[in-house]
């Protein structure tokens, strides 16, 4: 397998696929490099450098040792959950229940992600998806001025956020609670906005900044014996 290249000599035209983009989020996610994945799946870094950059088209036989050695199933690799909700997998025959400590579930939410935010919108509960930015001892979104997210100023409200490993039927959930505020100083919106990681998925108007300062933050993993553990921090 060999990439094409233009007339002129130039660099080679890279078409990166939806596979390459999920490989290469996944093993980030583990936090491990493409030495240390392509040696648990028997192949060079060169190939999987190839796999994560162009359009490749794998055999079947590295695509299970791809996915186990990244803690996962080749549906997921391939895309072939993405229209499922998480947690489709079965029950562990003997899973673990873990109560989580207060620095745990900060390194968890870690600086970013996507959370769900539960609020009051016309005297009925709603539950909101955000992207979300840690930013010190504060938890911080933005919406749109009057949008559902928006209804979590001045009251005490809930930020859940998780993550599913279907693979091994195993995860966490994070609940932080505390009251919410609009940012209104704009240094302090502007030191929100140099270090949010992302824009919100849902597009652009939405530059008002929702901060939460936790009282309290708790949380739980479930946790199977004898699944494969990454040679780094994991979720």
């Amino acid at each position: 397998m060999t990439n094409r290249e233009s007339d002129s000599g130039s660099e080679p035209v890279r078409c990166r696929s939806d596979l390459g983009r999920r490989v290469a989020l996944r093993r980030e996610q583990l936090g491990l490099t493409r030495e240390e994945v392509a040696a648990r799946a028997a192949a060079s870094s060169g190939f999987l450098q190839y796999v994560e950059e162009s359009a490749a088209e794998p055999g079947i036989g590295f695509m299970l040792r791809l996915a186990s050695a990244l803690d996962t199933t080749v549906a997921e690799l391939v895309g072939g959950t993405t229209e499922l909700p998480a947690g489709f997998g079965k029950a562990a025959a003997h899973p673990e229940f873990l109560v989580l400590g207060p620095a745990e579930c900060r390194a968890r939410l870690s600086t970013h992600g996507v959370g769900r935010v539960a609020v009051t919108v016309d005297d009925a509960p709603a539950v909101f998806p955000v992207n979300y930015t840690v930013a010190g001892e504060l938890i911080a979104y933005r919406t749109a001025p009057g949008a559902g997210p928006a209804a979590a100023a001045g009251h005490e409200v809930a930020l859940e956020v998780d993550h599913l490993d279907d693979a091994f039927s195993q995860g966490w959930s994070v609940l932080v609670v505390g009251r919410a505020h609009v940012v209104t100083d704009s240094h302090e919106a502007r030191r929100l906005e140099e270090q949010a990681h992302t824009a919100p998925w849902v597009g652009d108007g939405r530059h008002e900044w929702i901060a939460i300062h936790p009282t309290r933050i708790t949380g739980r993993r479930i946790r199977v014996m004898g699944a494969h553990a990454p040679s780094r921090a994991t979720p």
